[in-house]
């Protein structure tokens, strides 16, 4: 079981803190860093000093870190048009070395669209669809050659198809939970299929929607990896789980419902179970960025029994 960290930057956290719990991320073990793409904080939260770009944020860490896997759940298909998108993760892939990953999704928050100006189509998902055809086209073509794509949304015309990502081929996540167009789209383009907060019962519906359509794409469903992302909250007794639940706003039993939450004991036997359903990963969604002592203690008290 690989345990990546997941963070929240635009809840409130600047550069300088995304890259302490990187560099803690990669000391302490865990496989990956990954961060959200929103420039909306949610909730009660400030928000304070403002949100940071993934992409931007992401290239600094790529040369700033040397082991972990860096990516996104999910980039917006919203945020940026699909050629700059290609080139983007492609740079950033080649600065780190071949270890970018992307999530790509259709984008859902309006709220943020509309304070910085981005258009908020209603048709979402077809955009979402010919973003992946054109970034996993762009990247595929073979140098020397040109890549054009004439779709509803999207069209370009003898493209170069440059630069290309370090990797021979970035590994592509989508998610969701989304019960027919979902699937079909994730057996068709993802390396990865990630379900974002979601139970037990709905994550071995879902895992077996996707393995059906894999199926039915004539795919082998075991090429792809299934994974979760899950809000951790870890403590060695009740008091520091109950601290750590007040820190982030929640309360514990609502967390040991829907999160991972509890005593490492009880956080070990819980993705145990997410395992039994087909999950080889899970995204620790940490949302109190300065509680390094959280991601010690998880490093060595539950990855280690993973592993």
């Amino acid at each position: 079981m690989d345990l990546r960290i997941f963070t929240e930057p635009q809840q409130g956290a600047d550069y300088d803190t995304l890259l302490t719990v990187a560099k803690a991320t990669e000391d302490l073990g865990f496989d990956a860093f990954f961060r959200s793409d929103h420039y909306l904080h949610m909730g009660s939260v400030s928000g304070l000093p403002g949100p940071t770009d993934a992409w931007i944020t992401l290239a600094g860490l790529a040369r700033e870190t040397r082991r972990i896997r860096l990516g996104t759940l999910m980039t917006a298909a919203t945020f940026r048009l699909p050629g700059v998108l290609a080139i983007q993760v492609a740079q950033v892939d080649r600065m780190s070395g071949g270890r970018v990953e992307l999530g790509l999704g259709a984008a859902w928050f309006e709220a943020e669209h509309t304070a910085y100006g981005i258009p908020f189509p209603k048709e979402k998902f077809g955009r979402l669809k010919e973003q992946l055809d054109i970034v996993t086209g762009l990247w595929a073509t073979e140098p020397g050659k040109t890549f054009s794509y004439d779709g509803r949304y999207y069209q370009l015309a003898d493209s170069p198809a440059l630069p290309k990502p370090a990797q021979r081929k970035v590994p592509v996540l989508i998610g969701g939970l989304g019960v027919k167009r979902t699937p079909r789209l994730a057996a068709r383009h993802a390396d990865e299929f990630n379900i974002p907060f979601a139970s037990l019962a709905d994550t071995e519906a879902q895992f077996g929607r996707v393995r059906e359509a894999a199926l039915e794409a004539g795919r082998d469903p075991g090429d792809l990896v299934y994974s979760n992302a899950l809000v951790a909250c870890v403590g060695k007794d009740d008091a520091e789980v109950a601290r750590r639940a007040a820190a982030i706003g929640r309360e514990v039993e609502e967390l040991k419902e829907n999160g991972l939450a509890g005593s490492p004991a009880e956080v070990v036997d819980k993705i145990g179970r997410y395992a039994e359903l087909g999950s080889s990963r899970i995204y620790l969604q940490i949302l109190d960025l300065h509680d390094l002592d959280h991601l010690e203690l998880i490093s060595s008290q539950v990855q280690s029994q993973l592993t």
